[in-house]
This record gives structure tokens, C-alpha cells and sequence, in this order.
């Protein structure tokens, strides 16, 4: 086999996986067409800079383009590039070479996120692009040496020798075009992702029910997907009012320009999440919500808080097993008794099944078992649970708490009981009360919505004496300014119900992970 038929089937090799490895992340109909218009805004600014040799913003498109939207895309984005460009140019057989390089120059975007994150400065930025261009300009000075030399290691010095000066002057132009536009387009694309590619969970079936809730953040292909449309008109507002309120020290108060705590921060967190925001990327004063959580966890000693501090870290993207030199993980399972349970009570059992299975966690693991038993026995005859234990008043709020660890635990039974007793305290405006018979509230509302969910029920399919559902119903509480009223009699708007009113908004069972990068 001759160097040039070799090359070229490794070529067709790293072509094909990658356009495969695009295909089989099944990305969106609107990443499509985002990968498609930045493949072509990438081969224009080719042809526009055409006269100026090796200089041109092709290369940072690309790699921005792998940066925000990940290496498939930014594969797809740059052999695309390549492809087109040359439609202009003409094709030949350096058309694979260039179409595999800046290829790469995506996948590095995508690989440079995962290292340093997506918040690098504009100088950084701009160093990875000339650092691309350099890799760029190394491929294509061995493409010549392999298709038209020798194949000496002299003639490959003469090569890179005589390429060096194009090759800087295409990491300078890189460089130039990223100062100059680079964390803009970040911003767009980054925007993007917030308010378009939004990926749901498929309600589990009975046979799918502990893989589908032990793999919370696992991307939904089934049919029974919520509309994303429909879902994001109804949580946009409420989600960037939330961003509105954020203070300078990064975190939530309970209300507008109260000073931040730790609880609220978590809930806004949460929040952000589940709609399709990364919370470590919603920033006031350079700090994020989750900066915020870690700078403060000195101040988290009680289980309840402990249990929620988990949930939020996870949800912001952040590990909890290493915070400030606190496993909070280890901490929480050294405080399950002997019974099985967090603190004796409900509640506080509920939320340490879901922060131990947010935290990775198998519901095989002997500590989400035992307390997933002593969960289940204080199941009332109704159905639902009680804060503390059996035999107390069943709670629409606990109940739905105790369902979704009930579910994420493989407790389906128990599960798809107290899913029956949600479904039977709706009210006639399609809201939930914090207790039977009472009025709805936008909180009870949104947990339900959760707890429905991971019962294996459809939330926009519950309706009970009336036209609405309970989503429908949360959205009518929703202010002009985005705001969530805790109910319809009452104006008052704290900072905590509008991000858990946009759990249920967005029907997204704890524990919610973060949006895919």
C-alpha cells in the first residue's frame, strides 16, 4: 500500500467516525441547523478573507463552535467547513486533509472546555485559536509531505520549515478575529443552548423505571418527549427573573436585594437547572450560585441542609465529594440510623435517598436500601406520606418528595401508589394544595408535578373537574416581570417558589442535573 492510498483510508476512517459519532448523539432538528449556518458562516469568512493568505476567522469559528456546543458538533462543523469552502476554492485531494483538520480544531474546543471550563477570559480564547491554527497549519505541512515528497525526514523539515511563515500568520489572524468577536459569538451560542437544546426524560415505564431514574441526566429518544416549545415559553421568563435577582455575592436571598443564604441559593440553583440553564454560568459579580454554595459550606452542619447543599452542587455541575476539603457524601451516610432512616422523619429521609443517588450512588447501595425500606413502611393507607411518620396527615408536598426518592431508589410499587393518591388531590383550577382540601399553591404545584412524574404519569395529561392541568396552572401564576405568585390570593412573589415553581414548569424530577454542555 503507498503512503498516499494509506493516508487516505485513515482519513476516510477519522471522516466517517466522526460524522458517525455526530449521528449517534441524534442531536436536535435546531442543533442541525445551528451546525449547518455556523459551517457556513465559517466557509464565507474563508472566501472573504481569501486575498489575505492564511488569514481568516474560519478557524475560530470552528473552534468556538466545539467549545460551546461540544466535539461532535464542532467535528461536524469543521469538516463541513472544508467541504464547502472548497466549492469555492475547487477540491483535490488536500480536501480530506483539511476537512479532518479542522475537524480536530473542533474536537480541541470541545476537549478545551472539558479541562478549563466554558468561562475562559477573551485572551485565553484567543490563545487556544492561534494555538489551532498552528495545529492546523502542522496537518496540512504533512499532508504535502506525504502526498507529493519522498517521505524523508529532510524533506519534511524543508516542509514545516518553508510552512512556518503562513502558519504564524494564520495563528495571528486567529488571534485578531478572536479579540475582536470570539466572546460574542461564546455568548450567542452559549444562549443557545440555554434556550433551545433542552433535552426531557421519558415518563419510565415499568419495566424502564430504575434505569430510567438512575439515569437522571441520560438524554430522552422515546415519544413520549414534552414539547420543548411549549415548555420553554413557560419557563423563560421566570428563569431569567431568577437571573435578575441573583446577587453580588453570587447567591439568592428569599427575596429581591435580601442578603443571600445558602437555601435559597440551593433552590435557585435547582431551578436554573431544570430549565436549561447552567447555573455555574448565571454570574452577578463574576461569582455563580454554586461559587457561592462552596464559599459558604462552613455554615452547613443540619441534615435537611446537607441533603439540599448535594442536590444544588450536583445540579450546578459541581462534585460534592470534595468541598473545601468536606466529603458532605460521607458526612451524609454517617448520619443514617440504625432504622434506616435521616433524622427519624420523612421528609429528611426523602431528600437523603435523592442526594445519595445525585451523588452516583447505586440504589443497590446498602444505605439508599435500608432507608428506601423504612421510607416505604410509613406509607399511609391512602397512599401518601406525612412529614414525619404513618398515621399523620398525608401531605401533597412530602408525598411527592417521598415518590421521587421512592422511584430513583426502585421502590415502584410504593412509588406508583403515592402517585395515585397526587393524582387524586388535584383541585378543579388544576393546581395542588400543600394539604387535601385546601387551596392551590404554586410550590405544592410543582413538587406534585415532579412526584406525577416519577410515578410514571403524564403531569399535562392530569386533569380533575376542570380544563387545566398543573402546569397550565403554574403558568397562570407567572407575573409579567416572570415572578411566580405563591397563589392566586396571594401577591406575594419569594424568590424560592419561582425556582421551585420551574421545576414543575419544566417537569423535571429531583435530582436535576445539569444541562449538557
Amino acid at each position: 500500500m503507498t503512503w498516499q492510498l494509506a493516508s487516505f483510508a485513515i482519513l476516510a476512517f477519522a471522516l466517517a467516525s466522526g460524522f458517525w459519532w455526530y449521528e449517534r448523539s441524534r442531536p436536535p432538528a435546531k442543533v442541525v441547523a445551528l451546525v449547518a449556518t455556523l459551517a457556513a458562516l465559517a466557509a464565507i469568512g474563508r472566501i472573504a478573507f481569501a486575498p489575505l493568505p492564511n488569514v481568516k476567522p474560519t478557524t475560530d469559528i470552528v473552534l468556538i463552535a466545539g467549545y460551546v456546543l461540544g466535539g461532535a458538533p464542532g467535528f461536524v462543523v469543521g469538516a463541513l467547513t472544508a467541504l464547502v469552502s472548497n466549492m469555492f476554492f475547487g477540491q483535490g485531494p488536500f480536501t480530506p486533509w483539511q476537512m479532518v483538520s479542522w475537524g480536530l480544531v473542533g474536537v480541541f474546543g470541545a476537549l478545551l472546555a472539558r479541562l478549563v471550563g466554558r468561562d475562559l477570559g477573551r485572551w485565553p480564547l484567543a490563545a487556544a485559536c492561534g494555538a489551532a491554527g498552528l495545529g492546523y497549519g502542522l496537518v496540512m505541512d504533512v499532508h504535502m509531505w506525504v502526498l507529493y515528497s519522498g517521505h524523508t525526514l529532510t524533506e519534511l523539515w524543508v516542509v514545516l520549515g518553508r510552512g512556518l511563515p503562513f502558519n504564524i500568520a494564520h495563528a495571528l489572524g486567529n488571534v485578531v478575529f478572536c479579540l475582536a468577536f470570539g466572546p460574542l459569538l461564546v455568548r450567542t451560542l452559549h444562549r443557545f443552548r440555554e434556550r433551545f437544546e433542552v433535552r426531557w426524560h421519558p415518563l419510565p415505564s415499568r419495566a424502564a423505571a430504575p434505569l430510567a431514574v438512575a439515569l437522571v441526566a441520560v438524554v430522552a429518544v422515546a415519544g413520549s418527549l414534552v414539547a420543548a416549545p411549549a415548555a420553554e415559553a413557560a419557563f423563560d421568563r421566570p428563569a431569567s427573573y431568577l437571573q435578575r435577582t441573583q446577587n453580588a455575592d453570587g447567591g439568592w436571598g428569599a427575596a429581591p436585594r435580601q442578603a443571600s443564604s445558602s437555601m435559597h441559593t440551593a433552590w435557585a440553583v435547582m431551578g436554573l437547572a431544570a430549565s436549561g440553564r447552567h447555573p455555574a454560568r448565571v454570574r452577578r459579580g463574576g461569582r455563580s450560585g454554586v461559587d457561592y454554595l462552596v464559599a459558604t459550606i462552613g455554615g452547613v452542619r443540619q441534615t435537611a441542609d446537607l441533603e439540599r447543599t448535594i442536590l444544588a452542587l450536583v445540579a450546578g455541575g459541581r462534585s460534592p465529594r470534595s468541598v473545601r476539603g468536606r466529603d458532605l457524601v460521607r458526612e451524609l451516610v454517617r448520619r443514617r440510623r440504625s432504622d434506616g432512616s435521616f433524622t427519624g422523619l420523612v421528609n429528611q429521609t426523602a431528600f437523603g435517598i435523592l442526594a445519595l443517588r445525585a451523588s452516583g450512588r447505586s440504589a443497590r447501595d446498602r444505605t439508599i436500601r435500608s432507608a428506601a425500606r423504612w421510607l416505604a413502611r410509613q406509607q399511609n393507607r391512602d397512599g401518601g406520606f406525612n412529614f414525619a411518620r404513618r398515621g399523620g396527615l398525608s401531605g401533597i408536598d412530602d408525598t411527592a418528595a417521598a415518590v421521587q426518592a421512592l422511584a430513583v431508589a426502585g421502590q415502584r410499587s410504593a412509588a406508583r401508589r403515592g402517585g395515585a393518591f397526587l393524582a387524586r388531590q388535584q383541585n378543579p383550577d388544576g393546581g395542588y394544595p400543600l394539604n387535601p382540601r385546601q387551596g392551590s399553591n404554586a410550590q405544592s404545584t410543582a413538587w406534585a408535578i415532579q412526584g406525577l412524574r416519577a410515578a410514571g404519569r403524564n403531569p399535562n395529561a392530569q386533569h380533575r373537574g376542570g380544563a387545566r392541568n398543573p402546569t397550565s396552572f403554574l403558568r397562570s401564576l407567572t407575573t409579567g416581570s416572570g415572578a411566580v405568585r405563591y397563589s392566586r390570593t396571594s401577591g406575594q412573589t419569594p424568590v424560592w417558589v419561582t425556582a421551585q415553581a420551574l421545576t414543575g414548569l419544566a417537569i423535571r424530577p429531583l435530582p436535576i442535573r445539569p444541562p449538557r454542555r
